[in-house]
C-alpha cells in the first residue's frame, strides 16, 4: 500500500510541475507576440536613422575619423532568467572564440550570463537584465549610468567602437553588430548637394549619434529578448514532453502495483474461504 501511495504522490508532483511549466510556456508565447510588434516598429525607426546618417556622411565623413588605438566596448546581452536552453552558453562561447584583445572591454547584461564571465579580466561592468519588454527601458537607463561611469574611468571618447553581441532573430545565431561609429557610405552620394542643417555638422552628428544609439539598443534588446523567449518556449516544450513520458511510466507502475495488491487480496479471501469450509 505504501509503495502505491508513493507512486501516486510522485504522479501528483509531476502534474504540479507540468502545470507550472505550461504557465511559463504560455507567458513566453505571449511575450513573443508582443515583442514582434515592438521589434518591427523599432526596426523601421533604426532604418530611417541609418538612411539619414548615410546621406549626412556622404558629405561629412571626415567628422567621424578615429585614431588607430581606440578602445572597443562589447555589450553582451544575456538573460536575467533561466530555463532558456543554451542561450547564455552560446554567448559565452562566441566571445571566447575571438582573440582576447587588450583594447576590448565587455559590458555584461543579465545575471545568468554574468556568472559565466565572473573571472574574465576584460569585463568592465555588469548589470541586471530584464524579464519582459516593459523593463527594457529601465535596463537602458541603468546602461546609460554605466556608460557615464566608464566615460570617467576609461575616457569614453577613446572607446571609438561600441558593438553588441546578441542572439539574432533572423539568422538564429549569435551576432556581433557594430553600433557606433556609423558605417561609412560605400557608394556615391544620391544628392548633388549636402543636406541643409540647422546645426553645425559636428553638433548634428553628436545628436544623431545619441538618437541612433538609443534607438538601436532598443532594437537589439527587443531582438535578444525575442530569441530568449523562443528558446525558453522550446525548452519548456521538451521538458513537458519528458514529464508526460515519465508520468505515463509512473501511471503504468501504479496500475501494476494496484493489480498486484488486488491479486493478493483475492488470494487472502480464497485462503480464508478454504479454511472456513474445512
Amino acid at each position: 500500500m505504501s509503495k502505491r501511495h508513493e507512486i501516486k504522490n510522485r504522479i501528483a508532483t509531476l502534474g504540479e510541475i507540468k502545470g507550472i511549466m505550461n504557465a511559463m510556456k504560455n507567458l513566453a508565447l505571449l511575450e513573443i507576440r508582443k515583442l514582434d510588434v515592438f521589434l518591427s516598429t523599432q526596426q523601421r525607426v533604426v532604418a530611417n536613422i541609418e538612411t539619414a546618417s548615410q546621406d549626412f556622411l556622404s558629405f561629412y565623413a571626415h567628422l567621424q575619423a578615429l585614431p588607430e588605438d581606440v578602445q572597443q566596448l562589447w555589450i553582451v546581452i544575456g538573460s536575467e532568467r533561466g530555463f532558456c536552453g543554451e542561450f547564455n552558453k552560446a554567448l559565452y562561447q562566441f566571445v571566447q572564440t575571438y582573440d582576447q584583445q587588450n583594447n576590448r572591454l565587455l559590458l555584461i547584461v543579465g545575471s545568468q550570463l554574468h556568472t559565466k564571465f565572473r573571472d574574465d579580466p576584460h569585463v568592465a561592468a555588469c548589470l541586471n537584465g530584464h524579464s519582459v519588454a516593459e523593463e527594457i527601458h529601465t535596463t537602458l537607463l541603468r546602461l546609460t549610468e554605466i556608460l557615464n561611469r566608464l566615460q570617467k574611468q576609461f575616457k569614453l571618447e577613446n572607446i571609438g567602437r561600441i558593438s553588441a553581441v546578441y542572439h539574432d532573430n533572423e539568422t538564429c545565431s549569435v551576432k556581433l553588430r557594430q553600433l557606433l561609429p556609423f558605417a561609412l557610405p560605400q557608394k556615391e552620394p544620391e544628392f548633388p548637394h549636402p543636406p541643409l542643417l540647422n546645426l553645425e555638422p559636428s553638433k548634428f552628428l553628436t545628436q544623431l549619434t545619441d538618437h541612433y544609439l538609443y534607438a538601436v539598443l532598443h532594437e537589439v534588446f527587443y531582438t535578444a529578448l525575442t530569441v530568449e523567449n523562443r528558446m525558453r518556449l522550446e525548452h519548456m516544450e521538451k521538458a513537458i514532453h519528458l514529464l508526460e513520458k515519465k508520468e505515463t511510466q509512473l501511471q503504468m507502475n501504479y496500475n501494476k502495483v494496484r493489480q498486484e495488491e488486488i491479486i493478493e487480496e483475492i488470494e487472502v479471501i480464497l485462503l480464508s474461504a478454504e479454511a472456513l469450509s474445512e
